[in-house]
């Protein structure tokens, strides 16, 4: 079975994430997720292959940068 391949979006979100020092669970509140599921939210996210623009917004705004950042 193939792995699935990362969108380039996805790398630097994953680099941006370990920059940041957050935890999975800040991340998850900052992202919008209740805090009972903000660790699992922020999770399940970082595992994605292909995000939504959507969700790239979300995660955009918990860093405190510009989508344009993610994707340009």
């Amino acid at each position: 079975m193939a792995k699935a391949k990362d969108d380039p979006a996805m790398k630097k979100v994953r680099c941006l994430f370990k920059e940041s020092g957050l935890t999975l669970h800040d991340m998850g509140l900052k992202m919008g997720y209740t805090p009972e599921l903000a660790r699992q939210g922020a999770f399940q996210f970082m595992k994605s292959h292909d995000p939504r623009i959507s969700m790239l917004r979300r995660v955009a705004e918990a860093l405190g940068i510009e989508v344009k950042e993610l994707v340009g």
